[in-house]
């Protein structure tokens, strides 16, 4: 159970990670586009970074909260698995606070249906501000979150590898 709960772990952190190591890895290039480009090209990652995101961070915070449950407590890998824990609550919490609000006004005037129009309707939106503004928050969001799933993920493998 113990190896099944570490394989899952890291599985989830290294998809919530990749996506938004991929969104970070962009935003070099993406500070190159105009107003009109970058807002139209903000709306492709949706359906598919959506899907990506729900088997991401959120199962990988299950499946920690379940390995920590079966990890002997105050060994080095407990605590390397608590250290994952914290850096995934951060990634998600980063999403929800920051990214999340400037989602909702990227994609205010978009047709969304199903899952995602109902995902997309949580929370509230950010304010209103320049687009560059948006953008830097948007992208700098995910370079936070692509450092905490890195942080996550490298912690997950050094607990996977140690000793019980």
């Amino acid at each position: 159970m113990l190896q099944t709960l570490q394989v899952l772990s890291i599985l989830f952190c290294a998809i919530g990670m990749g996506l938004a190591l991929a969104h970070a890895l962009e935003f070099p290039g993406k500070r190159r586009l105009d107003g009109a480009t970058y807002r139209k090209i903000q709306t492709i990652y949706y359906p598919g970074f959506t899907l990506g995101g729900i088997f991401g961070e959120p199962l990988a915070i299950v499946a920690i909260v379940a390995l920590l449950f079966v990890m002997p407590f105050g060994t080095v890998a407990f605590w390397l698995t608590t250290i994952a824990l914290v850096s995934m609550l951060m990634a998600h919490g980063i999403y929800w606070m920051v990214t999340h609000p400037v989602n909702k006004v990227w994609l205010k005037d978009e047709r969304l249906h199903g899952t995602g129009a109902a995902f997309f309707a949580t929370g509230r939106a950010a304010a209103e501000a320049d687009w560059t503004t948006l953008r830097d928050r948007w992208e700098m969001s995910h370079v936070a979150r692509a450092a905490c799933g890195l942080v996550g993920l490298f912690a997950l493998a050094a607990a996977a590898v140690r000793p019980m």
